[in-house]
């Protein structure tokens, strides 16, 4: 297999493949992409539902189950779900800017 090859231009030198595969950082495989992304969208569900949990502060209600203590783990699972369900269908934008700062920082590691 030639690691090199010549352009018959006049004036352009030969190009050594070989010499320019090893300067080039290897892009992360589809594994890695993969994870990031899902490392991503659980980042903006957990920033997510912090913020939902915000929103039940200090609301005491006769919700679901009465405004007891069961109330505080319902509401817990619910703001956790819309969460998840909305970094999933796009979110509002964190994992996409969280993405591509994880490939970024994987490509100049390598």
């Amino acid at each position: 297999m030639a690691t090199a090859f010549s352009l018959p231009a006049p004036g352009l030198h030969a190009f050594d493949l070989a010499a320019a595969n090893k300067t080039l950082p290897p892009s992360p495989t589809d594994a890695a992409k993969a994870k990031a992304k899902t490392a991503a969208q659980n980042f903006e569900a957990v920033f997510l539902n912090s913020m939902f949990e915000q929103m039940y502060t200090g609301v005491d209600g006769d919700g679901p189950f009465g405004g007891n203590g069961a109330t505080g783990v319902w509401r817990s699972f619910l703001t956790d779900e819309y969460a998840k369900t909305i970094a999933k269908a796009g979110g509002i934008g964190i994992a996409t800017q969280v993405y591509k700062t994880l490939i970024a920082a994987q490509e100049a590691h390598r």
